[in-house]
């Protein structure tokens, strides 16, 4: 990676990165729609297949969940015909008349067991599914996760961090949300549909007509709704994901913000944003919750015909009172299924393009494979050659070409030359994060290509300007160098880089807690960890760059003292910015567009008043150490 490009990485992955879109941190927004959602559904299903059995078992508890649910208002109603029978005879002053309280109370009792029976299926129904949804996740996520420690670093270089986030968390998500609740009642209402309307055809045909017929007006009400509401749920992802990254800038960016004085601005913007959320958000919630009044509504219409034509079948004798109960209550049931399979299917798009995104990540070209009878290295020396090496980011842009290098063990190679040049690039190749186009690169006589990229890149040890310390224990940093090292050894590399001091003033010492940016000790501090680090790992390769351009003068010369006890004796490629560094090194390599144009030591490089001598006179004409 060129130092053009690294810079600009770094630029695409800072703000603007919002929670919730704005750089692609989010699920996708309501409404939205997978490219391909029949071949991301069928990919999906492959992912449940080993799951086939519990699926049925889902199946079937739902099944018996819902018809024991279903059957009960007729059963009701067999109850409540019995009693207005009863009623009836006593007032009509029938001899012996009574109302048969056994029955009902049997009646009362099944209805308990009824609805005692639908909740025991229905747990183990949520039960059954909760393992099949998060074990399907579990398995898509190990593979994006072993996915993306395949992927070459080109993709991350294409990809803003937010994006990738996004795909390998928020999408995950928002599928196992969706296998876990969305699913199951997707089964439900369609099993409960289909049940309400066969309970109510064996009650009474021509009652089950006239509620039909108001199904018309139902599915014109949704789509009229879903349509005016869906724009508006778009605008609120869309300004959502603006205000996250606007709050996300500002809270990493603040001292810059408060430097500039900026903070009226900034207030400015998130009020902006904020108001348009706001509008949007009330615009969505206000039409979609005009739905179930309009479904009230449409329901009723159905309630009254069934009420009147009902009434006049019950005075007819054509139909006993409870049946006209039962049917009543199967009408007010019967809308919700419909509103719920609606509202679900928005929500399924949405869990297809998740996982169309997701299976996109899943399909990115990987890295190179592994050699099949790959080589180790059982005592490496640090002879680094590289034999006509070639290499372009783009077919028609060369960056590096016919570049010849030989290094021998215990040498310090410095890399010099303007940004662009392509010192980062040599480096990176040399790693093998990327591969190359033409030529090779050995160490100790082994091409790099014919190992394992972990022993490959255990050989090495990098120190870089910026540092890398993660969320934990400075004892913990210091041993990601070689994760068995004893307490002793640890403390011992912190001594030699000169940190052992500093660590030991700290309240906790080396268990104190750095914080995500670790940002409670000094840089100066922060370089020397990663130094102790380094030493711990005994590399036989060190690469440095700049590791001191950052810090004070006299944290300066505590981490130089540490850098030279870290490459004594081994092979070292040092990235230089401020020539005045880099005088003593064996050989110093001389990068402009890519191809090394001078090599040599720092006084024949001088001797020769070529590019060098041009690059260093200028950094101290100007009185300055750049």
């Amino acid at each position: 990676m060129s130092d053009h490009q690294k810079s600009h990485r770094h630029g695409r992955s800072g703000g603007g990165r919002g929670f919730m879109g704005g750089g692609g941190f989010g699920p996708p927004m309501p409404g939205q729609k997978a490219k391909d959602a029949k071949s991301t559904f069928r990919r999906l299903l492959g992912y449940l297949k080993p799951f086939r059995l519990k699926l049925l078992a889902v199946l079937f508890t739902a099944i018996i969940s819902t018809i024991f649910s279903i059957v009960s208002p007729k059963i009701m109603g067999q109850a409540t015909t019995k009693l207005f029978e009863g009623l009836m005879a006593k007032m009509q002053g029938v001899p012996g008349a009574s109302i048969d309280f056994a029955y009902i109370w049997d009646i009362v009792l099944l209805l308990i067991g009824l609805y005692a029976l639908s909740s025991v299926f229905s747990y183990i129904q949520q039960y059954l599914m909760a393992g099949v949804a998060q074990k399907t996740v579990y398995g898509l996520r190990n593979d994006v996760n072993k996915k993306l420690t395949r992927l070459p670093l080109k993709y991350f270089d294409s990809q803003t961090h937010g994006e990738i986030l996004s795909r390998a968390v928020n999408d995950m998500d928002n599928i196992s949300s969706t296998l876990q609740q969305s699913l199951t009642q997707v089964i439900t209402s369609v099993i409960t549909l289909i049940g309400i309307i066969v309970m109510m055809l064996t009650i009474s045909p021509l009652l089950t007509l006239l509620l039909i017929l108001t199904l018309p007006l139902s599915f014109l009400a949704i789509k009229a709704i879903s349509s005016r509401s869906k724009k508006h749920f778009v605008g609120q992802q869309q300004a959502l994901g603006k205000l996250n990254g606007h709050v996300e800038e500002m809270y990493t960016g603040h001292k810059i913000v408060k430097a500039f004085g900026h903070e009226r601005k900034s207030v400015e913007t998130f009020n902006e944003v904020n108001e348009r959320l706001y509008d949007s958000g009330w615009r969505a919630q206000f039409i979609s919750g005009i739905m179930m009044p309009l479904m009230s509504v449409i329901n009723n219409i159905g309630y009254v015909l069934i009420c009147v034509v009902g009434g006049v079948m019950v005075t007819n004798r054509s139909i006993q009172i409870g049946d006209i109960q039962a049917f009543i209550q199967y009408a007010r049931q019967f809308s919700m299924p419909i509103v719920q399979t609606a509202n679900i299917a928005n929500i399924i798009q949405s869990t297809l393009a998740s996982a169309e995104r997701v299976f996109e990540l899943l399909d990115e070209q990987e890295e190179v494979p592994e050699a099949q009878d790959a080589k180790a290295l059982a005592e490496p020396r640090g002879d680094v050659a590289f034999e006509n090496v070639s290499f372009r980011y783009k077919e028609d842009a060369p960056l590096i070409e016919q570049l010849n290098i030989n290094v021998n063990r215990g040498q310090t190679v410095a890399i010099v030359g303007p940004t662009g040049a392509g010192k980062t690039t040599l480096v990176n190749l040399l790693m093998r994060f990327y591969e190359l186009n033409e030529g090779a690169i050995t160490i100790d006589g082994v091409n790099i290509t014919e190992m394992k990229r972990e022993r490959l890149r255990s050989l090495f040890g990098m120190v870089l300007q910026d540092t890398w310390l993660f969320n934990g224990t400075i004892r913990d940093n210091i041993g990601y160098g070689r994760l068995d090292a004893t307490e002793e050894e640890i403390m011992e590399a912190a001594r030699a880089a000169h940190a052992d001091h500093f660590i030991r003033t700290l309240p906790e010492g080396y268990d104190t807690v750095l914080n995500e940016e670790a940002s409670n000790i000094s840089q100066g501090q922060k370089q020397l960890l990663t130094i102790a680090r380094a030493i711990l790992a005994d590399p036989a390769i060190l690469i440095f760059d700049e590791a001191t351009s950052s810090v004070d003068t006299r944290t300066e010369i505590y981490i130089q003292k540490a850098m030279h006890r870290l490459m004594e004796g081994r092979t070292n490629f040092v990235i230089a910015h401020r020539l005045s560094t880099i005088r003593d090194a064996d050989l110093i390599l001389v990068m402009q567009h890519g191809s090394v144009v001078e090599q040599g030591n720092h006084e024949e490089l001088l001797a020769r008043g070529g590019f060098y001598a041009e690059l260093y006179n200028s950094q101290f004409s100007k009185g300055t150490v750049a």
